[in-house]
């Protein structure tokens, strides 16, 4: 037995069970040693599976993520799993890590059952839930303080915000609300030309317009625009550790960072929103004179006959909604983003994603909603 002082050398033994080879790791493993290399170590076996256990690990370096990482490739080759979960978990981290920077051509893993597939799917889901009401949570929380003392709200830089997502996008808004105007005005000429209903062209562009399409169509310009923004912001000062100081410093990020920009988004939306529906009624009034030569006079008399304050009240909550889901989707992206350049764009493009999807589970949850009401 050697002497305490004495280091033991780098060491993996492999144990064939039917068609599984546990390997276990042990001694030290420095990159100025010799190693082990996976050849030796397996001999003339061809698993099916490989596991792989940490032993008694003195000391080591990227020399034991080497090995681990030619472990892993020649299971992807040969078609065999490759079970790291009982290796500490800086070891699975770091080599989690270095598989991402050694990606091939070579297939993935598809050894895993439909039901371990589905599991872990699962709880992913679930863990991205909790970490999502976890946030909502703390803007919760942070709100309440802001009713409760006001004066600590930074006011000024929820005024800048309020700029940057309402007054800048009132370009984008306008053509994109205008153009859908008279996209549904040509559609809908298509049909109702054929039964001599032109007039209803009206009451077709009114509805859509102040109960979906303009609420919709602007939160997808603003996910594109403010979301994405705002994430890309938060992840680029995650990435220069400003968030870190600031909570070095005691001041919460989400009070002082996330709460300013989710309030003007809030509040900022429902009048995009009543300017969109304005934009796209004019867009459909300007289809309906020119193609089906109906007077503007006439056209407003007949969209006011079907749409009332309830159509735009609904549009308006819709229009809320989606603001603070929006705000949410790009600050909590921002927060989870890596501390790299590829992180924050990758944040950015997950808040995208994630702020149209539940825009759209929200508009469906809220139609019912509405429907059940007689709204």
């Amino acid at each position: 037995m050697p002497p305490p002082s004495e280091s033991l050398p780098a060491c993996a033994t492999a144990t064939m069970a039917g068609d599984v080879c546990e390997v276990i790791v042990a001694g030290t493993w420095q990159i100025t040693e010799r190693r082990p290399a996976w050849a030796s170590v397996l001999g003339a076996g061809k698993p099916k599976r490989v596991v792989l256990r940490g032993g008694n690990l003195e000391r080591w370096d990227s020399a034991l993520l080497l090995f681990l990482l030619e472990v892993q490739q020649w299971s992807r080759e040969a078609g065999a799993g490759c079970d790291i979960d009982a290796l500490p978990e800086k070891i699975r981290a770091l080599l989690t890590q270095m598989m991402a920077s050694h990606e091939s051509s070579v297939p993935f893993d598809r050894t895993e059952s439909f039901l371990t597939t589905v599991g872990v799917a699962t709880a992913d889901t679930l863990q991205k839930t909790r970490e999502i009401l976890h946030f909502v949570g703390e803007c919760v929380i942070a709100a309440i303080r802001l009713a409760r003392s006001p004066r600590k709200f930074r006011w000024t830089d929820c005024v800048h915000e309020m700029q940057q997502c309402g007054a800048m996008a009132l370009p984008i808004v306008s053509l994109v609300s205008l153009l859908v105007g008279v996209s549904l005005a040509y559609t809908g000429a298509l049909v109702l030309r054929q039964y001599g209903g032109d007039i209803y062209i009206a009451d077709l562009i009114g509805l859509a317009m102040v109960r979906e399409m303009g609420a919709v169509m602007t939160g997808v310009v603003l996910a594109g625009r403010t979301g994405a923004a705002f994430a890309a912001t938060l992840g680029n000062m995650k990435a220069n550790e400003e968030i870190d100081a600031l909570e070095t410093l005691g001041i919460p990020a989400v009070q002082f960072l996330v709460l300013p920009r989710i309030l003007a988004l809030g509040v900022m939306m429902p009048f995009l929103v009543l300017y969109a529906n304005a934009l796209g009624i004019l867009g459909g009034l300007l289809v309906g004179y020119g193609l089906l030569s109906i007077p503007p006079t006439a056209f407003w008399a007949e969209m006011l006959t079907i749409v009332d304050l309830s159509d735009v009240a609904s549009g308006v909550i819709r229009a809320i909604a989606f603001g603070l889901i929006i705000g949410l989707a790009g600050c909590l992206r921002g927060l989870q983003a890596e501390r790299s350049a590829v992180g924050v764009g990758r944040a950015a493009t997950s808040a995208v994603v994630t702020a149209i999807l539940l825009m759209i589970v929200a508009d469906a949850i809220l139609a019912v909603l509405f429907n059940a009401l007689g709204i």
